[in-house]
């Protein structure tokens, strides 16, 4: 896409990603507070798992059937509805918390539910929009700041959450995604959306996310990265469920350490994020992912080998702050390649069955997570991370189609983009 085909998309880009960054604090915030809620009140493994689990149970089991309607329907509304949608649900919360002394769990369980729901339609649109709002030659780049958009919402909403969930009441706390949900549609109708022309034919569901697994089984390199990404969420995600309790059980913190756990690990990814956002043309994007993948092993598993004490809670933050720079080398160079892998009129499909495929081994890790901490220690899990991500990084390393994945998307495009030259008749 040619930079002069999209007027003033800078500015549209920016308005794009204010908009995201001010709505996406909100969010996190009630996000963290309904978390920490669960730890302070429960203090099981169990229950955390189990509400990380309904996180992600959407985006498992709807992804592949959410990218056709992202293919054909207006982007826009794709990202206001669900916000809509929960900000209903944020008010029914808070008026149930109000009439009541406590949170019924069954109803935070469906709050939470409906979040994650949201946000499989959301995430897909975005990733999808993204391509085609902004030249080819800036998308790495623009990656890197959404990165950085996001990790500054995770840097501020941890610190905001612990102090607004010490002050105002869980019930009250609530409505402020409400808030976040009327500035982010108010910002969003300002910022300009390209439509490609819709699909006229009916939408075929399991046809298109049999597509979707086709093209991306078919994309030769993508697809042992996909089972590669799969495995990396199965080892990884229990115990990266479990923070809080990390912070408040094993080492005996607060709520506000743990609040400062998730800054930290922001603090760091913003700074990846930076270099990535101004420095975010490489040549083999491969290179910076793998090594990402071993620094995030390294990390997470030392954590596991902490003592148990404050001591071994200021490591923990020291190798939080490592971990969270390395992360977005994995996820946003990641994107970047996939986005540009595929057209954007089949970019929803593909995105949805990758989505659910990268996703669907964490709840498998999390049915097993919280017994398993309970019975064996919150710190075990964070080095059965460790390993599991070191044993991804080696396979990516092993893996000719892998590892050349990069260098030969690049040359396609590269030839892509080279003008056609016609040979004079003789």
């Amino acid at each position: 896409m040619e930079t002069a085909l999209i007027p003033h998309w800078r500015r549209n880009i920016y308005l794009f990603l204010t908009s995201q960054f001010l709505s996406g604090i909100t969010s996190m915030v009630v996000q963290y507070a309904i978390i920490w809620y669960l730890t302070k009140q429960t203090g099981s493994a169990t229950v955390l798992s189990l509400a990380t689990l309904l996180g992600m149970i959407p985006m498992v089991l709807l992804s592949p059937f959410v990218g056709p309607f992202v293919d054909r329907l207006n982007k826009k509304a794709l990202l206001i509805v669900p916000d809509v949608v929960a900000a209903i649900f944020a008010i029914i919360l808070s008026v149930v918390g109000t009439l009541q002394a406590t949170f019924p769990l069954w109803l935070i369980f469906i709050s939470l539910l409906v979040r994650s729901i949201a946000q499989t339609f959301q995430m897909p649109t975005i990733q999808s929009i993204l391509p085609t709002m902004v030249p080819t030659e800036e998308l790495t780049r623009i990656n890197g700041q959404l990165g950085m958009v996001q990790s500054a919402n995770m840097i501020i909403s941890p610190a905001l959450g612990a102090f607004l969930f010490a002050i105002i009441p869980m019930n009250f706390l609530i409505l402020v995604d409400v808030l976040g949900a009327i500035i982010g549609i108010s910002l969003l109708t300002f910022v300009a959306i390209p439509e490609h022309p819709v699909i006229d034919e009916k939408v075929h569901v399991l046809a298109d996310a049999k597509f979707g697994l086709n093209k991306l089984r078919h994309t030769r390199g993508l697809w042992a990265i996909t089972m590669i990404g799969a495995t990396f969420t199965l080892m990884f995600m229990p115990a990266a469920s479990l923070y809080p309790l990390m912070t408040m059980g094993y080492f005996h913190g607060t709520v506000g350490q743990a609040g400062l756990i998730e800054v930290i690990y922001s603090v760091g990814m913003l700074g990846g994020g930076a270099i990535i956002g101004l420095f975010g043309n490489w040549r083999d994007r491969m290179k910076p992912i793998f090594w990402a993948t071993i620094a995030m092993g390294v990390t997470f598993g030392g954590s596991g080998l902490l003592p148990g004490n404050q001591t071994g809670f200021i490591w923990f933050v020291v190798l939080n702050v490592l971990a969270g720079a390395v992360t977005p080398f994995y996820s946003t160079l990641l994107m970047a390649m996939i986005q540009q892998s595929f057209p954007s009129n089949e970019l929803g499909r593909v995105l949805g069955v990758l989505n659910s495929l990268t996703s669907i081994a964490g709840p498998v890790g999390l049915i097993f997570a919280g017994p398993l901490a309970d019975t064996i220690g919150v710190e075990k899990l964070f080095i059965i991370g460790g390993v599991g991500s070191l044993i991804c990084g080696l396979a990516m390393l092993l893996m000719p189609s892998v590892r050349a994945y990069d260098r030969q998307l690049q040359a396609r495009l590269t030839a892509e983009a080279e003008p056609v030259v016609e040979e004079p008749l003789e």
